[in-house]
């Protein structure tokens, strides 16, 4: 039965993967197919993009991991392809040239060709399927591909996942099919207009533009049509599968340690990068996997850039890439995204450069590393030794000292020589004693849950109890963060040296007044994004609001401008 429940929800799944903005790319090029060719083409197109997507989703994903070649070379080969079949269409003499060949190929059939278009609709649609490989890409990393083995069971729910997409694009290419029969005489330059439409496409799908129209509206649409398997991944029959794959603890095993120091423990051998969407700061060609960096000692490190906590570990990672690089130590940072706009990559870039990031860093979108690694926070840091095995883990800030001394013992096992030790490294550190817990404003998170919707919370009440938030005016609670209305304010009653919270008003800056006691917040106490008691938002990032000097219980409040989104407050 719980094989049943997953197939019928990967059917599900496929069908709103077609349908959510990952595709929206695409549908011009199934408007092309199904308004150009034999009758039967929008019907081939159907059949070979379920069969390619799942083949190549399950069996090509996993050659490419095994053989450690970039995660984005079937996608490459895609966008290659559809700007090859767009270009067909543009010029007509080419275009003539390779609808011979498909004929040609069409005829190998018994009983010869019919004219219909089914076989070259099966060309196009094995394209589309490598293309729609890494645009649904979270469902299959948590369902199909997460222990590396190819199963029946696996390449069914591959199948079906592809057939639920099939299904929907049919039905977009059928409609094209009726709209565009009244406009026969004009079909060639209907033809050339949509491979120009293809060429457009594949030069989008190139930049990487699609992920960042995805991020861009992903905090306005249902998490179920932005990535389906945030719905699959609820299942009992998937929690159940992922629970066979990861075990009921994070992170490596625990084992006897080894080598004869307390620090190194032994974590099985260590998961291979898999299912990434982009890497930034290495050249192409040179993507790092474990397979390349045997020989080295690897500093894996779990972050996302708005992070408090992970933020305040970079400076000690920096330190260690400069001391240690020569060593023989690989820093190779993978940034997986808790909010939906971490996953732009023009965002991750931004934040890479403020922070002087000179390693390789990895965009875990689809969180496929994440999950092979059976990870669970930020920030995470896991030691690999020279010979791919996993020796030590840290989460969370802090033990730097032992971390450090971990990469030494490391080094000094694979035969070089780490030099001696340096001065600490000076970074902000989290305060002790703060009492306010990390509070998110979305709903998904919210504690005391807050319904989804429009609320008008009133005029300002009471002091709120000691740790704890209160909204006044108007606000509408979203998914993944609350914005702003008309009289929009928030009372914090913290214990904390800072305050942070992540904010966002990508279309034009908006501001935010920080108070104090009813007054505007002092300088003195303001943190470097506060000047004159006012915070000027714009991009989506961590905000740093109140620095105290020391642990303080006080009453903080905040005046939104309408629009300006809020994520989650963290504290230190």
């Amino acid at each position: 039965m719980d094989a049943v429940i997953a197939t019928v929800f990967a059917v599900v799944a496929g069908a709103a993967t077609a349908l959510s903005p990952c595709v929206l790319p695409v549908l011009p090029v199934a408007l092309a197919a199904g308004s150009t060719g034999g009758r039967r083409r929008p019907f081939g197109v159907a059949v070979g993009l379920a069969g390619t997507f799942a083949l190549a989703a399950v069996l090509l994903t996993r050659a490419l991991d095994a053989l450690g070649l970039p995660g984005d070379l079937a996608r490459g080969f895609a966008i290659a392809v559809l700007a090859a079949f767009g270009v067909a269409l543009v010029v007509p003499r080419l275009g003539a040239a390779v609808e011979g060949r498909l004929s040609r190929f069409a005829r190998l059939r018994p009983g010869g060709g019919s004219g219909d278009g089914f076989r070259s609709g099966l060309v196009l649609g094995a394209s589309l399927g490598l293309v729609y490989a890494p645009c649904a890409g979270p469902i299959l990393a948590a369902v199909v591909a997460l222990d590396g083995a190819v199963s029946a069971e696996r390449l069914v729910l591959g199948f079906a996942y592809g057939i639920g997409a099939a299904a929907a694009l049919l039905a977009v290419m059928l409609l094209g099919r009726s709209l565009t029969r009244r406009i026969g005489p004009h079909a060639g330059r209907l033809q050339q207009a949509f491979g120009l439409l293809m060429v457009a496409v594949a030069v989008l799908l190139a930049a990487g533009l699609d992920r960042d129209f995805q991020a861009a509206i992903a905090d306005d649409l249902p998490s179920a049509l932005v990535n389906p398997s945030s719905s699959l991944e609820q299942t009992a029959a998937v929690r159940r599968s992922l629970a066979r794959v990861h075990g009921s603890e994070p992170g490596p095993r625990d084992a006897e340690r080894r080598d004869g120091d307390p620090l190194l423990k032994d974590g099985g051998t260590a998961p291979e990068f898999t299912g990434i969407a982009r890497w930034l700061g290495v050249q192409a060609g040179q993507e790092p996997s474990l397979r390349r960096l045997r020989g080295r000692v690897v500093l894996v490190d779990f972050w996302t850039y708005t992070c408090i906590n992970c933020l305040r570990t970079l400076s000690h990672l920096r330190a260690w890439d400069a001391r240690y690089r020569a060593a023989g130590l690989s820093i190779v940072g993978v940034h997986t995204p808790e909010f939906a706009f971490e996953r732009r990559e023009s965002n991750v870039r931004d934040a890479i450069a403020k922070n002087g990031l000179r390693y390789p860093v990895a965009l875990d979108n689809d969180y496929g590393t994440w999950n092979a690694w059976s990870n669970r926070y930020w920030p995470a840091k896991y030691l690999i030794d020279a010979r791919g095995q996993v020796r030590y883990w840290h989460y969370g800030e802090g033990e730097y000292d032992e971390t450090e001394r971990a990469i030494r013992a490391l080094l000094a096992a694979a035969g070089s020589e780490p030099g001696a030790g340096a001065a600490p490294v000076a970074a902000e550190q989290a305060a002790p004693g703060v009492t306010t817990p990390e509070t998110y404003l979305g709903w998904e998170r919210a504690q005391p849950a807050i319904p989804m919707g429009a609320h008008d919370f009133g005029p300002p009440a009471a002091t709120p109890r000691p740790d704890r938030l209160a909204y006044r005016g108007q606000w509408t609670i979203e998914r993944e963060r609350a914005v702003a209305g008309d009289g929009a304010r928030m009372d914090l009653h913290v214990g904390a040296q800072r305050v942070f919270l992540v904010l966002g008003s990508p279309e034009r800056t908006r501001r935010v007044r920080v108070r104090l006691d009813g007054e505007p917040l002092p300088d003195r106490l303001a943190g470097p994004d506060v000047r004159g008691g006012v915070v000027e938002v714009g991009p989506q990032r961590l905000y740093r609001l109140v620095d105290f000097g020391k642990v303080e219980r006080q009453v903080v409040t905040l005046e939104l401008d309408p629009g300006v989104a809020g994520y989650a407050f963290t504290f230190g």
